[in-house]
């Protein structure tokens, strides 16, 4: 049996880590943290991604624990309303639509059950340090765990892979800024919403700030995404302490409870940082080893659809490895890319539209449902 380490245990991760199992390869997956990370904000499954969580048996339990947010309002800097919707909200799209928001932490504890009950390898606590690839497989050094060799490795570790700097080259050759930072964190619902999201836009001369609070878990808790727009900021991503910082600097001039949700983002034990950007690259793949999400093709949050090209790339590669008697990985990775890339150049031209403000229904229809999980 064919074995593959897959880096990183988020969405991508998991998804391929399961679906490999069921095409007959042995996975493992390691994953810095010590566990599956729990929180993160309200993601979206659309399109042909749904298909995906239903042949992945979890498709009724995701829309179980979907949001339950009745509409939205949009808010200037200053907290006055500017307009409020009963029938959509920026972040899940229409309500009345078949596809489903819920959080990532309830998404990605789906699949990680999924995936333990085919028999998947975990190794937490640890991550990739090496790679050396030969003949016959790759030698991986592990940070914490001793040396092992496996088939073949892919990286499913996010906008700042740890498996793409090693096997293709430092980040700075592929990423693609979008001139905007985000911070997410989750608090106790201090604002009272009764499943009611609020929008913040501010304009100013600093820049410009928006943000997105809703409730979750039966409007106990909110989560937060702030946001500021920026040139490119040196920082270090491993520095909470320092990011928060930052964020609290960049929002210190916005009104409404701005305050109050900038001393909550402080004490958030589940906060996150990081820049909106996309990544771009020739080849996904080299050799015996892969890319998937975020790690190879990340759209940004503007697309609203990063989460839906993890469950769909995911599944596609794991669907060509599984193929038998098809010219081995090499066939299957130029499967995977000649598949994949039209549908990654449509949601990633979706985050531009959205950015200017250009995004169509139609450009979101095309997004959602470009590529045939059959194919």
């Amino acid at each position: 049996m064919k074995t593959v380490l897959i880096s990183g245990a988020s969405v991508a991760g998991l998804t391929l880590a399961y679906w490999l199992r069921r095409n007959g390869l042995a996975a493992t997956v390691v994953e810095r943290a010590p566990a599956v990370r729990p929180g993160g904000q309200a993601i979206d499954v659309r399109g042909v991604a749904l298909d995906v969580l239903d042949r992945t048996g979890i498709l009724e339990e995701a829309r179980g624990v979907r949001t339950r947010l009745r509409g939205m309002a949009m808010l200037d800097g200053g907290g006055e309303e500017v307009w409020r919707s009963e029938e959509m909200t920026l972040s899940g799209g229409r309500l009345d639509s078949a596809d489903i928001e819920l959080l990532r932490e309830d998404l990605t504890g789906l699949l990680h059950r999924q995936a333990l009950g085919e028999g998947v390898e975990f190794l937490h606590g640890d991550s990739v340090a090496a790679l050396d690839e030969g003949p016959d497989g790759v030698r991986v050094a592990f940070e914490q765990g001793p040396e092992r060799t496996f088939d073949l490795v892919v990286g499913a570790d996010g906008l700042h892979s740890r498996v793409r700097q090693l096997a293709f080259g430092p980040e700075e050759r592929f990423i693609q800024r979008l001139g905007a930072y985000i911070t997410v964190f989750s608090a106790p619902n201090f604002l009272g919403l009764d499943n009611w999201e609020i929008w913040l836009n501010e304009e100013s001369a600093a820049g410009g700030a928006t943000y997105c609070v809703y409730p979750v878990r039966d409007n106990s808790e909110i989560r937060a995404t702030l946001g500021f727009k920026s040139d490119p900021v040196a920082y270090d991503y491993r520095d909470t302490g320092q990011q928060k910082e930052l964020m609290a600097e960049r929002l210190a001039h916005v009104g409404w409870e701005t305050p109050r949700l900038l001393q909550a983002m402080r004490e958030a034990p589940d906060f996150y940082f990081d820049e909106m950007a996309q990544i771009h690259m020739d080849r996904w793949t080299t050799g015996r080893v892969a890319l998937a999400g975020d790690a190879g093709y990340c759209a940004s949050p503007l697309s609203g659809q990063g989460t839906s090209l993890a469950l769909v790339g995911a599944y596609v590669l794991a669907s060509e490895l599984g193929r038998q008697g098809d010219g081995g990985h090499d066939a299957a990775f130029a499967r995977y890319e000649s598949r994949m890339r039209p549908f990654v150049a449509l949601n990633q031209a979706l985050a531009q539209e959205n950015a200017s403000g250009n995004a169509s229904e139609e450009s979101m229809e095309k997004a959602k449902h470009g590529i045939a999980l059959d194919g």
